[in-house]
């Protein structure tokens, strides 16, 4: 490897350099301190774990993202985190084990084995917040509710927010009867919305043609609050598919009863997350950015495989996406430079340090971009202008 290559950072490997990385930073705090204010606790899960411990129950998707090494002392097979949802449901079935409702949240790096798109990051900072042991709506327009909040509190603008419940595909292709592997292809047409695909995969598997024809409808379900009222007279005779629609609607009226400037856009064939999450899934969009900054949604009884089965709903905002959308104001102190050598060395350091307390930044040694100077004047250390 040549000097010029030492360098180079792998492809969707990224550093934050200053200023960016005190604007990252002064959102994550604000992120946190949102999340601390809505009763959320902050826990910091390890950057790697066995690898049984991060893939349970949460599908190929995350088992493709996920970097795997061989533990030198145990030679068990470990995973750095790709996504530290799972991590905080365990932290909640077995490390707290608490009764009730548990409120946590995080922030830290995630590594990405396969980014999400061409320009997306490898390594994007994930900040998020769980809420466990709350099985109905109320849980879920909380967490919503939480998500749109903190883009607001950061961008200052109010976002397009996305409901849908991958739930509904899963009861039709279970009433269908089909395979594992057939479920996998209808699930793959229906994000693409590969409709002519999709009619032809339906009717290649002759399933029920009522079931069959709510499948191929399932990828124009979308739109505003008339989706909800279509859905219902389209699955009326699914008890467990209108539950789904009305809990959806409830979650939609919290929101515009909290947030009178969010727009509430219905997607019944978003199927985001779909090994991972179980029913309601969201998503938060800017149309500044023209893509999405914060996805989220249940994920009811993942903590199984730890021992505890109960409710859980949560959200993840990409850090580093959301930070480039976001004017921060950076830090504005004073600097002082302050000569490496003088007489009065001992009044030297306790001027310093007086000056750092007062809100300077103080910098022993020459600087270019100081605004003042410490000189030394009739055994004195004095503020000067540089």
């Amino acid at each position: 490897m040549s000097i010029a290559d030492r360098w180079i950072l792998p492809d969707g490997v990224d550093e934050v350099l200053p200023p960016q990385a005190e604007k990252l930073e002064k959102v994550r705090r604000q992120l946190l301190d949102l999340f601390q204010q809505w009763g959320y606790e902050l826990v910091i899960p390890p950057m790697i774990e066995f690898l049984e411990s991060l893939l349970t129950g949460t599908g190929t998707d995350l088992d493709l993202k996920t970097f795997k090494v061989t533990d030198q002392m145990s030679g068990r097979l470990m995973g750095i985190r790709a996504d530290m949802t799972p991590q905080v449901a365990r932290i909640d079935a077995h490390s707290l084990n608490k009764p009730g409702t548990v409120r946590l949240c995080y922030a830290g790096t995630v590594l990405h084995a396969l980014a999400d798109n061409m320009l997306a990051s490898r390594t994007p900072i994930s900040v998020g917040a769980e809420l466990f042991g709350d099985t109905n709506n109320a849980g879920d327009l909380e967490i919503v509710s939480m998500m749109i909040e903190a883009v607001i509190r950061t961008t200052g603008s109010s976002p397009h927010i996305e409901l849908g419940d991958v739930g509904i595909f899963r009861q039709l292709v279970q009433a269908a009867e089909v395979s594992v592997e057939n479920e996998e292809l209808l699930f793959d047409l229906i994000q693409r919305k590969a409709l002519p695909d999709l009619t032809a995969s339906v009717e290649a598997l002759n399933m029920p043609k009522q079931i069959a024809r709510l499948i191929v409808g399932l990828p124009g379900l979308c739109g505003g609050a008339d989706v909800l009222d279509k859905g219902r007279e389209l699955f009326v005779d699914f008890d467990a598919i209108i539950a789904k629609l009305n809990n959806l609607a409830a979650v939609a009226e919290g929101i515009r009863q909290r947030f009178s400037s969010v727009d509430i856009y219905y997607d019944l064939s978003e199927l985001r997350g779909y090994n991972y999450h179980t029913g309601i899934v969201f998503a938060a969009y800017l149309q500044s950015a023209g893509r999405r900054v914060a996805k989220g949604g249940r994920y009811d009884d993942v903590g199984e495989v730890f021992g505890r089965a109960r409710g859980a709903t949560g959200f993840d905002i990409d850090l580093k996406s959301l930070t480039s959308l976001v004017e921060v104001p950076l830090s504005t102190a004073k600097k002082v430079c302050v000569p490496a050598k003088g007489k009065n060395i001992d009044n030297r350091w306790a001027k310093i340090c007086q000056l750092r307390e007062d809100g300077y930044i103080v910098i022993e040694g020459s600087a270019g971009d100081c605004q003042y100077e410490l000189r030394e004047q009739d055994n004195q250390w004095v503020l000067v202008e540089a």
